[in-house]
């Protein structure tokens, strides 16, 4: 009997929900929205509305029109603002990942430290600047040098660290808290508070836009968009599925939270912890608090596996077209991008000094965070304005997934709303969280400024001094749209000069 091989690797629709959820659903940011108590579920609902619907959707159509064309968002950016923007894309979207990896190996530093069986000296531990210092800079040259064996090492383990870190706990804390609630525990989120918040106090939005950077991600599975059957019609409805179960999941683990914790008790870095260990406590089961611990901690592992060769594979394959000197295009007997990676580790060691002269933890946390969040938006923001731009410059591209049947209506609609949505995201990261003590003002500016400028005028310097003799002959981007364009129309002139001397 033949076999059909193109209806074998068509993914369904729940096969891209799970791949979705994987890439996007992580608890480490839960304390963090914990504080708004029952305003929380506001702002996860209107964070998916303008932000990770937009971008799941307009990442589809742009990942599917140049579908046989590598580069991702470098192509997508590029094609509308030129070769300069698009290398600033990727770059902002490799670079904002390594204040991410920040973000989440503060959290594997806690969990780490709360796998010994006395809690308060397990807090004191994930408090000291220079433990967190020697654990980030540890774990995540272990994933790099992990990474440069391949993808087969890196695939298994991602797997079961993410089945074992994040979805089990995800689960569990959700019973946890309906068990506590059910069996007349008492709430310390009082829900009957407004489900409104004060939107007049411009300070509560700043923990609030650490939203964005849970929702950010959804646009890598765009890619597989070609491998669905009926396109038009699944992926709209995989994407609209794996919103609201992760909007669902955010929310009710942040209830979990804000039920078993005081709000003024609630700390960015170690909430989550304490939340399993006094759920724990309440069960009479706090043997299985080093467990959870321990869990948390390979999960975190896993995902920054994950994260550690995919950005900067993108920019590896942007830097062999030209763009970045031969030193960056070097690989190992595995085809890793070895110094590029080196590189990212290096970076994230450097950054990681900051713990040890941060005010606290939690601050340089949120202050990662936000930085995170700007060069993130910065992307976006670029990425939203590409998609309605194309829609006028290269009309008649084919589309295999279009937003809107006909017409430009509701591209403008989806993309300006995401455009919005992530300018808002962008200015509300300037403003300090009044939830937290940031030390010196001027120092919180000082650094926020700075580091973002660093990153965002590096890609401009990189274009400015960039030689033929970088490009790879053996590079796989194909020239843009108006590159042809201009190159036909060269061809062309000059073919009626020659006449004309004729």
């Amino acid at each position: 009997m033949a076999t059909n091989t193109n209806q074998a690797v068509k993914l369904g629709v729940f096969t891209l929900v799970i791949m979705n959820i994987t890439a996007v659903v992580s608890l480490k940011g839960l304390p963090e929205e914990a504080v708004y108590g029952l305003s929380s579920a506001f702002y996860y609902l209107l964070a998916a509305l303008v932000f990770l619907i937009p971008t799941s959707l307009i990442a589809a159509e742009l990942a599917a029109m140049f579908q046989d064309k590598p580069g991702g968002v470098f192509r997508w950016v590029g094609e509308a603002f030129g070769k300069h923007f698009g290398l600033m894309a990727i770059w902002l979207q490799w670079t904002q990942s390594i204040f991410w990896y920040l973000t989440t190996l503060i959290f594997g530093a806690v969990a780490i430290a709360f796998i010994g069986h006395n809690s308060g000296l397990d807090a004191e531990l994930s408090n000291n600047k220079y433990y967190t210092f020697l654990i980030v800079v540890a774990m995540f040259w272990i994933a790099t040098f992990i990474s440069m064996k391949g993808m087969g090492w890196t695939s298994r383990i991602s797997k079961i660290g993410g089945l074992i870190g994040t979805v089990i706990p995800a689960v569990l804390l959700v019973i946890l808290g309906i068990m506590y609630l059910a069996s007349g525990g008492q709430s310390q989120m009082n829900f009957h508070t407004n489900f409104i918040p004060d939107l007049s106090n411009f300070n509560n939005f700043v923990l609030a836009v650490g939203i964005f950077s849970f929702y950010a991600g959804m646009e890598m599975n765009s890619i597989h968009i070609t491998e669905m059957s009926n396109p038009a019609k699944n992926y709209p409805k995989a994407i609209f599925i794996s919103a609201l179960i992760t909007v669902v999941v955010f929310i009710l683990g942040t209830f979990a939270l804000g039920i078993i914790i005081p709000q003024k008790d609630i700390s960015l870095t170690q909430s989550l912890l304490v939340g399993f260990d006094n759920y724990f406590a309440y069960i009479k089961a706090s043997w299985m608090s080093p467990i959870i611990a321990g869990a948390l901690a390979i999960g975190v592992f896993a995902a920054v596996l994950v994260w550690v060769s995919g950005p900067s594979r993108g920019l590896y394959i942007v830097g062999k077209a030209g763009y970045l000197p031969h030193f960056f295009q070097r690989t190992n007997s595995n085809g890793i991008q070895k110094n590029i990676l080196i590189v990212q580790a290096i970076i994230v060691s450097v950054l990681s000094l900051f713990f040890i002269i941060s005010p606290s933890i939690d601050t340089i946390y949120q202050i990662f965070t936000q930085i995170a969040i700007i060069l993130y938006q910065i992307m976006y923001m670029f990425m939203f304005a590409a998609a309605i731009i194309l829609r006028y410059t290269m009309k008649d591209t084919d589309r295999p997934f279009r937003i809107g049947k006909k017409g430009n209506s509701l591209i403008w609609i989806i993309g300006g709303l995401g455009f919005i949505g992530s300018t808002l995201a962008f200015i509300i990261c300037f403003i300090p969280p009044a939830q937290i003590n940031i030390g010196s003002i001027v120092g919180w500016y000082a650094i926020l400024i700075v580091t973002c400028m660093l990153f965002v005028i590096t890609p401009f310097v990189i274009y400015t001094f960039k030689k033929k003799s970088w490009t790879d002959p053996n590079q796989g981007i194909a020239p843009f749209h108006w590159e042809t364009k201009k190159k036909l129309l060269k061809l062309f002139r000059d073919e009626l000069k020659q006449d004309e001397k004729e």
